[in-house]
């Protein structure tokens, strides 16, 4: 663990969110105000990296944490020299601090869930965490944004350039002062998903107008299995941004220049994601509309708050335009979108218009289907890892209520201060609709699988109305109010806490590509005995070997070229490129076998992989015999 990096945190994103904030009207509430400042400088962390970027200034943690306290030392020097630093006398515990303290215990109930899943096992799960490893170590150690290009090459990482690249940049910055990449991704990235359990609590106590409401709101966020799970993506920022910037929205009641800050997390969330941003525009406007319905007027500020922060990520866009639509469209339609994209213009245009059905078709996700009623109604203690589904029963019964209450008390509705209401609805409708676009046969869709995490939210705000609505009945037949609300808290956690707990403690798989357990059992133990950093090279797994800690400099133009017909050069040709490159260890492993059996056939990959392994074992003065299992060699470059 790295304490440094955990403090370097928290003032990178509080100093950033104190500088936008500084000439706001802030919270009365100490923790409020200082808690939120972390939010909304989590979110202006992946605008002040596209700028950086733009202006080629290097992305090193030393930059970031410089511009990070300018604004909040000089306001103490100011303060100090003013002589306007007061201490409280005394301290004061009031009814909105114990809300708070009990919806901090929230958020390390959640953090300790998903610290204990992510660390539950040596490896980085699935296919995506393995991907960013290539790119955040390339931003640690490179300090930009901008990848490298080479002829015939479009791109090397999978979610860099032109992907936004908000989140790795964060992670890369992160691990700059941290030494194990592996740690720092699964700390960090169960860290930002924990902080939005506080975030949501703050935004629901404004949007609603009743901490009560909102803490039972924060309460059934945490304990939802279908709201994130420790999985390591972009994705993992997109709801925590998503609730600092409704925050900043709800204020500019209370101060208009909160657009300030609004903007700055908008695009924070348009610079981390490429299509999310599209399902959150809706929601924005929604929530724009509603609102402006129930106040009677055009809310300027909030829409131009909204519009600003969408253009303010042009920023990114407008540079990477040709790159973004050559790399996207060629996924489309081949080598002819690379054409398409160089074409611009009008052509370029009609073909994305065109091409929109296919890339929002109701399909679309790696792992949307059509859902029945037992897949929201029955949380499972086995589930999607990436995104699990479910809602329970208990949350289930609830947000019914919620809807039921709607019904009945429509009149009241209509009144100012039940917007959040009207809103929730809206919310809740689009976004049920929309997750259930195969089961509903929709016309378009928006990765109905990644939709989950969204409807975790609005179904959360309904199910307090339900709670408060199942609460006024009890007192007509005299039931009294804790004893509902005990019954509640018991259900939520026996039909959606425990499974949700399951689910994130487990041990996950480690990702489709591994030929065996005996070969990751190998990569571990690598990991393990081999200091942080070890250049290691594998000649097809340069991903594994950056997720366990190691090094290899995939984004180097001769370990590219190199690596492309590495199979074909003698073990002698192997070593001397190793010992000149500084490699200390060369590895075998199943993977091998698979990504050249494409492209040489099977028969002759593994004939071709056996002849360089007895090469290399033949050559005692070359090479040594480290550590085997079946499926994994690791041999020492002497």
């Amino acid at each position: 663990m790295s304490l440094i990096t955990i403090i370097l945190f928290f003032l990178y994103t509080w100093g950033l969110g104190f500088t936008a904030t500084r000439f706001i009207k802030n919270s009365d509430n100490f923790l409020e105000r200082n808690l939120m400042r972390v939010g909304i400088g989590l979110g202006i962390f992946p605008v002040l990296t596209v700028i950086l970027n733009l202006f080629h200034i290097p992305l090193d943690w030393k930059i970031f944490f410089s511009f990070s306290l300018i604004i909040p030392i000089i306001s103490l020097i100011l303060l100090i020299k003013n002589k306007q630093i007061k201490f409280p006398q005394k301290l004061k515990v009031t009814k909105s601090t114990i809300f708070i303290l009990v919806v901090l215990l929230l958020f390390l109930a959640t953090f300790f869930m998903y610290h204990k899943g992510a660390f539950a096992y040596p490896y980085l799960e699935n296919d995506d965490p393995w991907e960013h490893a290539k790119g955040i170590k390339y931003v640690s150690i490179e300090k930009t944004a901008e990848t490298p290009q080479t002829e015939g090459k479009l791109r090397f990482f999978g979610y860099l350039d032109p992907y936004p690249p908000g989140y790795e940049v964060l992670m890369g910055v992160l691990h700059q002062t941290s030494p194990s990449l592996n740690w720092t991704m699964k700390f960090f990235n169960a860290l930002i998903i924990s902080l939005g359990i506080i975030f949501f609590y703050f935004f629901a106590r404004t949007f609603i107008g009743d901490r009560k409401k909102a803490l039972f709101s924060t309460f059934v966020l945490a304990t939802i299995p279908c709201y994130l799970s420790h999985f390591i993506w972009a994705h993992s920022l997109i709801p925590t941004l998503f609730l600092v910037a409704m925050y900043s929205l709800e204020r500019i009641k209370f101060d208009k220049k909160w657009i300030i800050p609004g903007i700055l997390v908008i695009a924070g969330i348009c610079l981390t994601h490429m299509l999310q941003p599209i399902k959150l525009a809706i929601l924005f406007f929604l929530y724009f509309i509603i609102k402006s319905i129930f106040q009677k007027k055009f809310l300027k500020t909030e829409f131009f708050t909204i519009v600003g922060g969408y253009l303010l990520s042009f920023l990114w866009w407008a540079f990477k335009w040709n790159d973004m639509w050559g790399v996207r469209l060629k996924g489309y339609f081949g080598d002819q979108g690379v054409q398409i994209a160089q074409e611009g213009g009008f052509k370029l245009t009609k073909k994305i218009l065109t091409s929109l059905p296919k890339i929002f078709s109701a399909e679309g996700g790696t792992a949307t289907r059509a859902y029945s009623f037992n897949d929201f109604f029955i949380a499972k203690s086995q589930n999607m890892i990436n995104n699990p589904i479910g809602i329970g029963i208990a949350i289930s019964i609830l947000t019914v209520l919620g809807l039921i209450y709607m019904i009945f008390k429509f009149k009241p509705l209509a009144e100012k201060r039940n917007h959040w209401l009207a809103i929730s609805l809206a919310w809740f409708i689009f976004l049920f609709l929309f997750v259930n676009s195969v089961t509903f046969h929709l016309p378009i869709g928006f990765g109905a699988f990644r939709m989950w995490m969204l409807l975790a939210i609005p179904i959360s705000l309904l199910a307090s109305q339900g709670a408060w609505f199942l609460i006024t009945l009890g007192k007509k037949i005299k039931i009294n109010k804790s004893i509902i609300l005990i019954i509640l808290i018991i259900g939520i956690l026996l039909t959606s806490g425990y499974q949700k707990y399951s689910v994130n403690t487990a041990i996950w798989p480690p990702g489709k590509s591994w030929v065996s357990y005996d070969e990751l059992n190998g990569w571990s133990w690598m990991k393990d005995n081999l200091p942080i950093d070890t250049q290691v090279y594998s000649y097809s797994d340069s991903a594994r070997v950056l997720g366990f800690d190691k090094f290899a400099c995939v984004w180097c133009e001769d370990f590219i070229n190199y690596n492309q017909d590495v199979i074909e050069k003698n073990i002698t040709n192997v070593h001397q490129w190793l010992k000149t490159n500084k490699y200390e260890y060369l590895i075998f492993s199943g993977k091998d076998f698979k990504r050249f059996g494409r492209t040489y056939g099977e028969e002759n990959a593994t004939t071709m992989l056996n002849q360089r392994i007895n090469e290399a074992t033949a050559m005692p003065n070359k090479f040594k015999l480290v550590h085997q299992t079946q499926g994994f060699i690791l041999f020492k470059i002497l």
